[in-house]
């Protein structure tokens, strides 16, 4: 999917949510464990609760490798579930992936073309090697880690360069650099927005992905202010906030409560 379908989404819903799908199976509703494939059915119900409301949808792979086969299985059926049903919708696979050459070459061929993911998390690291292999698919987005979320991310991101610049705005601007860098989406967490100023002028026209909205305690008027620009710009992702606002019966009916709430905050900027 291009970014053009994308932003219809967006103006149609008056929406920029993205909602992640980070099943653990000692959260979700007992009674699902009664079902031959609990991580499905509470996907499929969360999809058909929040769907009105969200544009784009992110199952963090983790959550699906660590249950092994079965886990991997349940999510082949929730990203065929979206393609079939909702093919409208942008899905993201946030893996995180982050090798070279062949290695990243193969990761995306899993996650584009046998999955079918419109796009996909990577790490930059090793520099272009491991982020241009996924770029080579067309009409694929690539979501690099920018400027993340997590307390660490001083460790490396805001390391000071001899220039004065941050190591992340460094990494931002040599990708653009990069073949397909049109194709580059970046992460840039809720809970720094005093960067998204600065981050707008390295890449002004590129959507961002945005988690920590929620759980992690970013504000949403912050991130909709100073991220948003004249293509909207923003995907802004809530996980368990959404997913488990309930453990019980109603858990659907209080995610999509949840995310409507979201999505009339940015209604208000859209």
């Amino acid at each position: 999917m291009n970014t053009n379908i994308l932003k219809q989404q967006i103006e149609l819903k008056k929406s920029m949510l993205c909602v992640g799908l980070d099943v653990d199976l000692e959260k979700i509703p007992k009674h699902l464990l009664d079902f031959e494939d609990p991580i499905f059915e509470f996907n499929k119900a969360i999809i058909d609760a929040t769907i009105k409301f969200s544009v784009a949808y992110k199952p963090n792979l983790a959550f699906y490798e660590a249950y092994g086969l079965k886990g991997w299985l349940a999510l082949e059926k929730t990203i065929e579930y979206l393609n079939k049903n909702y093919p409208e919708v942008f899905t993201i696979a946030d893996a995180k992936r982050g090798d070279i050459g062949n290695t990243a070459s193969r990761y995306a061929k899993a996650f584009f073309d046998d999955l079918g993911f419109d796009a996909v998390t990577v790490a930059p690291y090793m520099g272009k090697d491991s982020v241009e292999p996924f770029l080579a698919f067309k009409n694929k987005q690539t979501i690099m880690l920018g400027l993340t979320s997590n307390p660490g991310a001083k460790d490396f991101q805001l390391e000071k360069l001899s220039d004065g610049n941050y190591l992340f705005e460094k990494v931002l601007e040599r990708s653009k650099s990069w073949q397909n860098s049109h194709q580059l989406m970046y992460v840039v967490g809720a809970t720094k927005p005093e960067y998204f100023k600065m981050i707008r002028q390295l890449v002004p026209e590129a959507f961002l992905l945005v988690p920590g909205i929620g759980a992690q305690g970013g504000s949403l008027e912050e991130v909709c202010e100073y991220g948003m620009n004249t293509n909207f710009g923003l995907l802004i992702n809530s996980s368990r906030g959404i997913i488990y606002k309930s453990n019980s019966l109603d858990f659907a009916e209080a995610a999509a409560d949840e995310a409507q709430r979201l999505q009339l905050v940015m209604k208000k900027y859209l």
